[in-house]
């Protein structure tokens, strides 16, 4: 089976991270997010792979060529303008001639794709949808079904005491071919709106895939931050593109400087030559890109770094973000939830508050 991984959007809602950088290539344990994706599908034997894309696709072809590197094929499709999730299944509709599966560009996962094919095949669909449990569907839309798993009812955003289920979109589908006659060429249209209601309304079948298995949308800032922290701290992992073993809690790899006088508590993973000046602390969940500097006596705790960042001396990053070539001058504080985009400067002795973004290439003091 062919995968369409549809990793065209903005990615604003991980603004500033994605302004100069695909949410696609978005770093997850100093591997981009989409070479997760890429090993989560080999796992099944997914190896030919449709991207359609739109916002900054070049990054993305330089990364990953043909795919032959990653043991999969890739075709690239880079749309003009935003076409939605159907406008891009049609526009690789001249590939699509079997069943196939569609996936968001910005969900991991473990559902087991297998075990998804077997039942599409066994009830014989036009689509299959896998669905995952959220704490609080009144934030989403919920997907009702009957006891043989097929599709009733899709309720956008019920009430809190509305929801007759807690099973929302998992962002995973299996589509047969000939639903994409249905969509408008080059024309911007949304599969979860415009076709898969009409479809039920007309008594289509569509089925179902329930999982609790792992799933989170990286989407968010606070999603990404909580996605390292989740497989940073687990025993099983959901790719084996992870960077971390899963019984390694501290990992730093062989080329980095770091000085024995730094202390380290796992889970922490150090990327290459990264240089950790004396009596540096770090406390996991923690990750550091490649050829980062951390200054003598500086704190990093809970924090997020990209790769080529310096941290000066005696200052500290708390549960926060900081992107690729940033520079953060000595006895500064950079507290929860501050995000960085790229190329930053935070001036000496400055003081951050809470939740502070800041856009790429600025310099900021703030005392």
């Amino acid at each position: 089976m062919k995968a369409v991984i549809l990793v065209g959007g903005k990615g604003t809602r991980l603004y500033p991270l994605t302004c100069n950088t695909p949410k696609a290539m978005v770093p997850i344990l100093n591997k981009p997010f989409l070479e997760h994706m890429i090993c989560y599908l080999k796992k099944y034997d997914v190896l030919d792979i449709v991207l359609a894309m739109g916002y900054l696709p070049n990054s993305i072809k330089s990364y990953f060529g043909d795919g032959t590197e990653f043991g999969v094929k890739i075709t690239y499709l880079v749309e003009e303008k935003p076409l939605g999730t159907g406008g891009a299944l049609k526009n690789a509709e001249f590939l699509l001639n079997e069943p196939f599966f569609v996936f968001n560009g910005d969900v991991l996962t473990e559902i087991d794709l297998g075990d998804m094919v077997r039942l599409h095949r066994e009830t014989n669909p036009r689509v299959t949808i896998a669905l995952t449990p959220v704490d609080n569907p009144s934030l989403y839309g919920v997907v009702e079904t009957d006891a043989r798993n097929m599709v009733k009812r899709f309720v956008e955003k019920p009430g809190l005491h509305e929801a007759t289920t807690n099973m929302i979109n998992a962002g995973i589908y299996i589509i047969e071919p000939e639903i994409l006659a249905r969509i408008p060429a080059s024309t911007f249209f949304m599969v979860e709106r415009e076709l898969f209601p009409p479809l039920l309304e007309e008594g289509q079948p569509i089925s179902s895939y329930a999982s609790d298995a792992y799933w989170i949308d990286i989407g968010t800032t606070e999603k990404y931050l909580k996605v390292h922290r989740d497989l940073l701290s687990r025993e099983k992992l959901p790719s084996p593109c992870h960077g971390l073993d899963s019984h390694q809690y501290i990992s730093i790899e062989n080329s980095s400087g770091a000085y024995h006088e730094a202390r380290i508590e796992g889970p922490v993973l150090v990327g290459k030559d990264c240089t950790l000046g004396k009596n540096v602390q770090i406390k996991g969940p923690a990750v550091l890109g490649e050829r980062c500097e951390i200054g003598e006596n500086a704190i990093v705790e809970g924090a997020i770094v990209w790769h080529d960042s310096k941290m000066g001396k005696s200052s500290m990053l708390k549960n926060c973000i900081i992107a690729s070539n940033c520079h953060i001058g000595d006895d500064c504080r950079i507290p929860d939830g501050c995000i960085m985009g790229d190329n930053v400067a935070i001036g000496k002795g400055s003081r951050l508050t809470p939740q502070t973004k800041v856009w790429p290439g600025n310099y900021l003091y703030h005392s």
